[in-house]
């Protein structure tokens, strides 16, 4: 008798057997292949954590306007750089260059000499590692009419009285001038200053200039009281000039509480210095008077300058043929005098430290 079988049925025993273990193997391959954790050989190496570098703090972030003169800079370490503008600034013929610095890097030194000297002159005197020099504050022949301090020594003071007429008679003024400094920690600063007391005196600085204004009944000889919030000034080295041009962040011209008016609204050279919200300085020399070259700026424009250069705090330095400075040796702007380089009582050589 014809028994009926399905077809899987007549596979032998032996072949089932045979398919299954075949079955077996590839689902354990199967699952093995998707376990990534199995591993049967040596120890792997532990792999160590990709760590990215923190990005670079940029000593300074200039307008497109400014580029690198590199050419200038040989030799010069990282923390001392020097830019160039030549594009126009509020639509007048730019020629203007800057040093900016770290003063953990270089050394901010203010001279002054006894007799009236080139810029020129201090940078080759002066001994060391030179990378800059720029004229200093305001003076007359072979006499200084600004602050200049160097490690704690003051060689030449802020003019403390000067005379203008007042009801039709010449009448002594005691202005608070601007001033540039910088603390022992490396510190810059700037502030209305007066020296107290006899000789140098004592430096104060004030928050608020003292009020004096011309054809007005001059303000009181500033003291320790006077003008209001005065302390002494505790900055290792300073440079006196005027006016002020940018206070806490904001552009503040103080010309007629200091009493200075020199070409104010007039395109001229400019020289200035002052510095960033990260404590790098800047000097600032702006060409003038030179129909080839740089047209100048009027105060107002160097301070709106200085600003858009990211200065938070930032003086006027004496300007016009005064106007100079030498980098790495070779001489930058060109003078507004037709005779040239004008000598200078005080300037500022930027050295290594």
């Amino acid at each position: 008798m014809v028994r009926n079988h399905c077809l899987f049925c007549l596979i032998p025993d032996r072949f089932m057997k045979r398919v299954a273990i075949y079955l077996a193997a590839a689902c354990l391959s199967i699952a093995c292949s998707e376990d990534k954790d199995y591993y049967t050989g040596p120890p792997r190496p532990i792999e160590p954590p990709v760590v990215t570098p923190p990005a670079k703090d940029t000593l300074i972030k200039l307008p497109a306007e400014w580029t690198k003169a590199t050419t200038l800079m040989t030799n010069f370490p990282e923390g001392v750089e020097v830019y160039r503008r030549t594009a126009a600034f509020n639509s007048k013929a730019m020629n203007a260059y800057c040093v900016v610095f770290d003063p953990a890097v270089a050394e901010f030194k203010p001279v002054v000499s006894d007799k009236n000297k080139k810029p020129s002159i201090y940078y080759s005197e002066e001994g060391g590692t030179k990378y800059a020099c720029i004229n200093g504050g305001f003076f007359g022949t072979n006499v200084s009419y600004s602050l200049v301090k160097y490690n704690g020594t003051v060689t030449a003071v802020n003019i403390r009285s000067l005379n203008r007429a007042y009801n039709g008679v010449s009448t002594a003024y005691y202005p608070t001038r601007a001033a540039f400094g910088l603390t022992s920690a490396g510190v810059p600063q700037v502030s209305w200053v007066y020296h107290v007391g006899a000789g140098n005196g004592t430096v104060y600085s004030y928050p608020v200039p003292s009020a004096n204004e011309l054809n007005k009944e001059p303000q009181p000889v500033p003291s320790a009281t006077f003008p209001a919030g005065g302390a002494e000034w505790m900055v290792s080295s300073a440079i006196g000039g005027s006016p002020m041009l940018i206070y806490n962040n904001v552009v503040k011209i103080t010309d007629k509480e200091e009493l200075i008016d020199i070409d104010n609204t007039s395109s001229r050279a400019r020289t200035a210095i002052g510095y960033t919200a990260k404590g790098k300085i800047v000097v600032l020399a702006v060409e003038g008077n030179n129909s080839a070259g740089g047209a100048g700026l009027n105060l107002q424009e160097t301070a709106d300058l200085m600003k858009s250069m990211g200065c938070t705090g930032a003086i006027n330095l004496d300007g016009g043929g005064s106007t100079a400075l030498v980098v790495n040796g070779q001489q930058t702007v060109k003078p507004s005098d037709a005779a040239g380089e004008r000598a200078v009582m005080s300037a500022i050589i930027i050295k290594k430290k």
